[in-house]
């Protein structure tokens, strides 16, 4: 019963937090005006929009394969893209409970689950790297555009608050003391040798980016993701005609700004996109609040029409039709 009401209420607390993003999203708009951007809409580099969505997700099964490969060898394609996509199917639903659902459904005797949850973990570090470098592309590439919001909203609010920085510090070695325990005392308290033992998998999965044969590979998926992303913004942007002119830079930095939300933990990122793509597109270019929100707004629900129609199709594939394949 407690566990219960702890799930329901993180999930009310973050439906909270989405409602609360979403007021301040759509704060202060004129739905007229709205209305008319949206009748506006060049629905054609939508549909573009639509494809580079579909191809990020298939370029994101493809990599993830090749990490699994080194611990799970008899891993298939299918299996990999059913987890994928049921996984973003629930993350709409309930934020961080995707990853959870993506390693259930592929975890075995054979391939433990701690195992498969540390190649998501070395997935999300190279998503964060590859985020990283992009930021300080478009940052440097247009500082003169892109720098004094960033220092503003960004580096400020970050440097200002040196407490948040200890605080994170604390966090980090009350965390390496923890790990350090449980280790040195692992064949003497039995709840620490299962930690280990999760520790211990975790690590492998982890590692398995370092047995990997075609690193190459997997490098090159990770380009192609990130290339959909960036041309998943760029149509978006062309689709709004007030929009269209910003170029591929524009896009880049837009795009980076936008997966900074899928940190936010609500539901499907919703509201803390909306918030953060209006707020960067008014404020670096002068557009009206109404284009902001309504760009805001096809780029994000196009993009989860995707994740529910394939999130849908492998559940229905995989846990109704064949659920032991």
């Amino acid at each position: 019963m407690g566990k219960a009401a702890g799930k329901i209420l993180k999930y009310v607390l973050s439906l909270g937090l989405a409602a609360v993003l979403v007021y301040f999203a759509c704060r202060g708009i004129d739905w007229k005006e709205f209305m008319v951007g949206l009748r506006s809409t060049r629905w054609t580099w939508m549909v573009l929009f639509f494809i580079a969505s579909y191809m990020a997700v298939v370029f994101r099964a493809m990599r993830w394969k090749q990490l699994l490969k080194p611990i799970a060898p008899d891993i298939t394609y299918g299996q990999v893209w059913d987890a994928s996509n049921v996984c973003n199917l629930t993350s709409i639903a309930i934020p961080g409970s995707g990853e959870i659902v993506r390693a259930a459904m592929l975890s075995s005797a054979k391939l433990p689950f701690v195992k498969v949850l540390g190649t998501m973990v070395m997935e999300r570090a190279w998503d964060f790297l590859v985020l990283f470098a992009l930021l300080i592309v478009a940052l440097i590439t247009m500082w003169g555009r892109f720098g004094g919001f960033f220092v503003d909203n960004v580096w400020h609010p970050i440097t200002d608050r040196t407490i948040v920085v200890w605080l994170l510090l604390f966090l980090v070695a009350l965390g390496a003391f923890a790990v350090w325990v449980i280790w040195h005392w692992k064949d003497r308290v039995p709840l620490f040798g299962r930690i280990a033992g999760y520790i211990s998998g975790g690590l492998e999965g982890l590692a398995s980016f370092g047995k990997m044969r075609n690193k190459l590979l997997f490098l090159l998926y990770t380009v192609a993701i990130w290339t959909m992303y960036t041309a998943m913004t760029w149509t978006g942007l062309k689709a709004v005609p007030a929009l269209a002119d910003l170029s591929v830079a524009d896009a880049l930095f837009v795009s980076a700004i936008g997966n900074f939300a899928s940190i936010v933990p609500v539901p499907g990122g919703i509201g803390a996109y909306h918030y953060l793509i209006r707020m960067t597109l008014t404020s670096l270019y002068g557009v009206t609040e109404e284009i902001g929100l309504l760009f805001a707004t096809l780029a994000h629900e196009a993009h989860a029409v995707v994740s529910l129609v394939l999130g849908i199709w492998s559940y229905f594939r995989r846990v109704v039709v064949s659920p032991k394949a």
